[in-house]
């Protein structure tokens, strides 16, 4: 190759980006922003940093003295301000310049946390409605400064002139968009104004908009947040704050709290929802930042745990993240969100100190929430545990009153576990609460801690078979024969066979097998079938000796009586069978398929037998 032919751009030379601005704008559309509807809140968040700047540049200006109008009427969107406006070298370099923003420029850098946006990027969301901008704008940092033009189009082509003063008499901002005709959704005046009206009711400066009808611009945001009003008294201050949330969020609150963070400029209230929801079901919450609407599902200003309440806030010192449509995780955030939590902690034991109705209704509804707070908070823990509702063998009951009338509490392990002994170890006095629910079996053990004189234990099949009467020995002899037949046909669950006296009566028999029982023998013969491999090898490394599940006879019952009696050797096995096919249903445990074709089988053979004998 001669020096001729060597391309005009040397090897290593540096060359610029060149940017495909249909292409951007279509990667905002579908993956940065949620929706069109976003380019009102990115013109109206514009319009309200050029008027925090404008009073920072003339401090003593009364607070409504700068405001911001809408004009909608089918044909264009207009939004105008009364902010700092722009010079012609700051439209070359602001708005002519993907991802450059006046807000960090370096002369107001010492501002930045003054202003929504900071990213540059907001007034490209002007192309998901319009194939071009208009702007006019004319600078108040400079008086003497002519108005400046600015037109950007779709196909990243822009022009800039200076217009003559009169083309705009006072310093501020004018924005001009011509929909397109498939961006009608968001752009007709009753659109505009919903929108306006969405992202700005809280803002701190006046918005109005005007449809072209001919009337004075109506107000969107004509009274400031509820929680910056005054009120006559505190009972008409909570009625306000109550009528605001439902207003909000479509249903009327439990209670509302009220949360105000002075260090990072933040207000608001808190719902109690008056239903209880799904555990670790999360609540989006509305986040406004500086008055702006930032977003209606901001789940990470709360924890976990407190999904029982919705949350409507403005915040000064949040920083949300480029689409403006969520939170940047951060210290901040981080320190907000336990703030938060302490302020929801510090209502539950204001309800609990001085509310015993308010606290009932609460933990009706939402019980399960404050049981997953409690297990972590120890305050919590102290002041509710006591009052939380619990599955007993006494019913539905508070730990409190199960306490007074048990000195020694039971907890099973698996809710399947407590509906095989419910019954029984209600009727033998034993005191047993359901642990198989979510948090429950801990809670319970943490009893102690606040009654020291309640002694909580892990319920196993020993402890209830103790409280199991035996049958005198001449009883036990006379069904020898019936327990060895039951013994050999149950052998396939390995399951013993043995016979007590028991309350209540109506019970045939108990079937006692516990999950880690049952998990054990699964595991003995997945290793007996693996035998000689990786995995058999690996499972009988593990072996144990298989703890067995037991079915208990009641001597009490009509049947039991009957069926131990019996000669027939096939017909005394099938009445086990049947009694063990009972027993499983009644624990609501899931049974195995060998346990379904059991009961299938012997009742069809039971059935069989009765017609046999009647004929």
């Amino acid at each position: 190759m001669t020096l001729s032919d060597a391309p005009s751009n040397p090897a290593g030379a540096d060359r610029t980006f060149q940017v495909d601005l249909r292409g951007l704008v279509d990667l905002l559309s579908h993956h940065l922003y949620s929706s069109p509807r976003v380019y009102l809140r990115e013109l109206l968040q514009n319009a309200v940093d050029a008027l925090t700047a404008r009073h920072s540049l003339e401090p003593a200006a009364p607070a409504g003295a700068f405001g911001i109008r809408l004009y909608a009427d089918g044909s264009v969107v207009r939004v105008e301000d009364d902010g700092v406006g722009l010079t012609e070298a700051d439209v070359h370099t602001f708005l002519a310049t993907i991802g450059r923003s006046s807000k960090r420029a370096e002369q107001v850098a010492e501002q930045r946390g003054d202003f929504i946006g900071q990213f540059g990027i907001g007034l490209l969301s002007c192309f998901l409605v319009a194939d071009e901008i208009h702007v006019v704008s004319r600078s108040a940092r400079t008086p003497d400064a002519p108005a400046v033009e600015w037109r950007g189009r779709g196909d990243g082509s822009y022009t800039i002139r200076t217009l003559r003063a009169s083309a705009r008499p006072r310093p501020g901002t004018t924005v001009t968009l011509t929909p397109r005709a498939d961006a009608g959704e968001w752009t007709r005046p009753t659109q505009v104004r919903a929108l306006a009206r969405h992202f700005g009711s809280l803002l701190r400066h006046p918005v109005t908009f005007d449809d072209g009808t001919g009337g004075a611009g109506a107000p969107v945001n004509p009274e400031p947040a509820p929680w910056a009003r005054t009120y006559p008294t505190p009972g008409a201050r909570s009625r306000a704050l109550a009528a605001y949330g439902e207003e909000v969020f479509g249903f009327t609150p439990l209670d509302t709290i009220e949360l105000d963070l002075p260090a990072v400029g933040l207000k608001g209230i808190a719902c109690v929802l008056p239903q209880g929801v799904p555990a670790g079901r999360r609540h989006g919450h509305r986040v406004h930042v500086k008055g702006m609407l930032l977003s209606e599902q901001a789940e990470e200003i709360l924890p976990e745990w407190a999904f029982f309440v919705r949350c409507v806030v403005d915040a000064e010192s949040l920083r949300p993240t480029a689409s403006r449509e969520s939170l940047y995780e951060d210290d901040t955030l981080a320190a907000v969100r336990d703030a938060l939590a302490e302020r929801l902690r510090a209502w539950i034991a204001r309800a609990a100190a001085s509310d015993p109705d308010l606290l009932a209704r609460f933990l009706h509804a939402h019980h399960l929430a404050v049981k997953s707070l409690a297990v972590h908070d120890d305050e919590i823990l102290r002041m509710l545990l006591p009052w939380l509702p619990f599955e007993t063998t006494d019913g539905h009951t508070t730990l409190d009153e199960f306490a007074r009338t048990h000195r020694t509490v039971l907890v099973t392990s698996s809710v399947e576990e407590f509906r095989q002994v419910a019954a029984i170890a209600s009727a033998a006095g034993l005191g047993v609460v359901n642990g198989g629910y979510t948090y429950d079996r801990e809670l319970v053990h943490r009893l102690p801690e606040i009654r020291p004189e309640t002694s909580v234990a892990d319920l196993d099949p020993a402890t209830l078979t103790a409280h199991l009467d035996p049958v005198d020995r001449e009883t036990e002899l006379a069904a020898a024969a019936y327990l060895a037949r039951a013994r050999e046909a149950l052998a396939v669950f390995d399951c013993d066979v043995a016979l007590r006296t028991f309350q209540p009566a109506s019970a045939p028999a108990l079937l006692v097998d516990s999950r880690e029982a049952r998990h054990e023998r699964t595991r003995s013969q997945l290793a007996r079938e693996q035998e000689g491999g990786l995995w058999g090898d690996i499972l009988g490394a593990l072996r144990q000796e298989a703890p067995r599940a037991q079915l208990i006879l009641n001597q009490l019952n009509p049947l039991v009586r009957t069926a131990v009696a019996i000669d027939e050797p096939e017909l005394a096995r099938t009445s086990a069978e049947a009694l063990y096919g009972q027993a499983a249903l009644l624990s609501r445990r899931p049974l195995r398929p060998a346990e379904s074709s059991l009961i299938n089988r012997s009742f069809l053979d039971l059935l069989a037998h009765a017609l046999r004998k009647d004929n």
